[in-house]
């Protein structure tokens, strides 16, 4: 959906730049009020022939919104959040638009948005991005050596996809390394980014089929967790085995949990980064499972990551026999 090109900022610079000229004029010798009222009519008159659309305003603010990306999740999203990548590389102008918009955000809107509004941003920006990486590699060619380690359907068989590949971001230059790692993790004390942001793998959390929103953000969060915990491949208590399965996610991010959620007493003799995961993670589940988690009596096991790509597979419908 092509967003409506916004008046109101020229409209007001041209009105604001019309009065200072007016100034500057009253100000020179020799000008009678015709001639000033006649510059003045020249300049509106440039001003309705060239269009606010080819004014080069330093303080016009590009408008900015979800609408194209809200549009892209709704189509191409299902709701386990596996994603239809054949028909968003054939219909891709939606999320060709949004990138778009994503590189010419202006920097002061950015900075007048809430925390939560600037975190929803970076979670969308880093989806939306990555949806781009694999469309632009759709179908994925796999190289030998990488299918060695990894599946052939997969993200990690793009070359470069987090560190090398950049993509505009507010007229900056980026990777996807740099939005998650020097924007969201250094920038935010918010260890729930990690149900949020996709990398486009059935081990990572499900994408949501929605934008996050900065006023809606925490509850979208919560929901999010809870998905999460509740796939048996990214969480799971095993009483015969005295063990708890974690998703890869917190071995690797567990010391972004320790700051709000490192306990005091409880979860056994575990490292502070499983600790604060454990105890992160008991918050969303029933008083049984929270108390078996507290009382650390079991070992913890990180689950193998699965890299497959999040694709969404058609259900195939077999035809009825012929009488």
């Amino acid at each position: 959906m092509r967003r409506p090109r916004n008046l109101k900022a020229p409209l007001h610079v041209a009105a604001r730049a019309v009065k200072e000229i007016t100034k500057l004029l009253h100000l020179e010798k020799g000008l009678s009020m015709t001639k000033i009222k006649m510059v003045i009519w020249i300049l509106l008159l440039v001003f309705a022939v060239t269009g606010p659309g080819n004014l080069a305003l330093g303080d016009q603010i590009a408008d900015f919104g979800y609408d194209d990306y809200a549009a892209i999740l709704r189509g191409f999203v299902d709701d386990e959040g596996s994603v239809n990548y054949r028909q968003l590389k054939a219909d891709r102008s939606q999320l060709d638009s949004f990138c778009k918009s994503i590189g010419d955000l202006d920097r002061a809107k950015y900075y007048s948005w809430t925390d939560q509004g600037q975190i929803a941003f970076w979670i969308n920006t880093y989806n939306a991005l990555t949806l781009k990486a694999i469309i632009d590699n759709y179908p994925i060619k796999s190289s030998l050596l990488r299918t060695i380690k990894f599946p052939r359907n997969s993200i990690r068989q793009i070359p470069g996809v987090w560190d090398k590949l950049q993509f505009k971001v507010m007229g900056q230059k980026m990777t996807l390394d740099q939005i998650e790692h020097e924007r969201l993790r250094a920038k935010f004390n918010e260890p729930r980014i990690h149900v949020g942001l996709v990398c486009a793998a059935m081990g990572c959390p499900p994408l949501r089929n929605t934008p996050y929103i900065g006023d809606k953000l925490s509850v979208q969060l919560d929901d999010q967790v809870r998905k999460f915990l509740s796939e048996p491949g990214k969480f799971r208590i095993d009483r015969e085995k005295a063990d708890v399965s974690l998703s890869s996610i917190f071995k690797w991010f567990g010391g972004d949990f320790i700051k709000t959620h490192l306990p005091s007493t409880g979860f056994g003799d575990h490292s502070d980064e499983i600790k604060a995961s454990l105890n992160f993670i008991s918050r969303y589940l029933p008083p049984e499972k929270a108390k078996y988690l507290r009382d650390g009596k079991y070992a913890v096991v990180f689950t193998d990551y699965d890299w497959s790509l999040n694709e969404h597979k058609p259900t195939t419908t077999t035809k009825p026999e012929s009488k």
